[in-house]
């Protein structure tokens, strides 16, 4: 978070879903609660029993905040998650889309062995899901709204151990700047972050993820590593209205590494 009271009242009155917190150290989770001490109220999703009990305990401090389930696989838990905020809420401000997934196999072995059917689940978790949930979320945004996505390094160079993530990464950029030609002309603003590498449930399922760390701090102009307040002080920035012209676009919070030379 910005230091002090800076962000205090910047989105009062606001109201955001997130999708994607896994745990205390998720960027989802250091987004929800920059945005939520920026004064945005916040409802949050979760996929199955164990990230419904993971989900619950992460975000105990947001009292009675919205908790409700989705696998963004399945259309009818979409509709029936934004039919509840609708009837909740009524319009929709911000979406935060920090969703990725790709079978084991895809992340252990080299991309040149992924199979068809975890090629095609990582493309439709990791890239698809923004599509969809920007075409509910948008349906909610009838004064206009911010829509915000992650993503990484690994969309424009090959990074060890990335492999087929980073393809879908890849995907997920161009995404944006599409959805932002159909969406812009309803006033909703979409745009990714480029998190540099941070030490996440998900991050750990990356091959050689301490390795990478190391040579980011070491190669990135700043001298070190992020921090997940880093990451989520960007999304306040673009979920408010100090970012209305910011859209279509990859900006990267990474401590300057996409700058250096490999």
């Amino acid at each position: 978070m910005a230091e002090g009271d800076a962000l205090t009242g910047l989105l009062k009155g606001k109201k955001g879903l997130i999708v994607g917190v896994a745990n205390q150290n998720s960027i989802a989770w250091g987004c929800a609660r920059a945005l939520s001490a920026a004064g945005m109220d916040l409802a949050f999703t979760f996929q199955g029993e164990i990230m419904r009990d993971r989900v619950e305990k992460t975000t105990a401090e947001m009292g009675d905040a919205l908790r409700l389930e989705l696998d963004v696989q399945r259309d009818d838990q979409i509709e029936e998650v934004f039919a509840i905020l609708r009837d909740q809420w009524g319009e929709l401000d911000f979406l935060l889309h920090s969703v990725a997934f790709a079978p084991k196999p895809a992340m252990v072995h080299s991309f040149l062995q992924t199979t068809r059917a975890d090629f095609s689940v990582a493309l439709d978790v990791s890239t698809y899901s923004l599509v969809s949930l920007s075409r509910a979320a948008s349906a909610m945004m009838p004064s206009g709204g911010s829509i915000v996505t992650m993503t990484y390094y690994g969309a424009e160079k090959a990074v060890p151990g990335y492999n087929v993530m980073g393809v879908a990464k890849a995907a997920l950029e161009a995404a944006v700047r599409y959805l932002s030609v159909d969406l812009g002309r309803q006033g909703i603003r979409i745009n990714a972050i480029s998190a540099g590498a941070v030490n996440t449930l998900a991050a750990r399922g990356v091959a050689h993820f301490r390795e990478l760390l190391k040579v980011t701090a070491e190669r990135a102009p700043l001298g070190r590593a992020i921090e997940v307040e880093e990451v989520a002080n960007a999304a306040v920035f673009l979920a408010s209205d100090l970012g209305t012209g910011v859209t279509g676009e990859t900006i990267y919070v990474d401590a300057g590494f996409h700058v250096t030379a490999g």
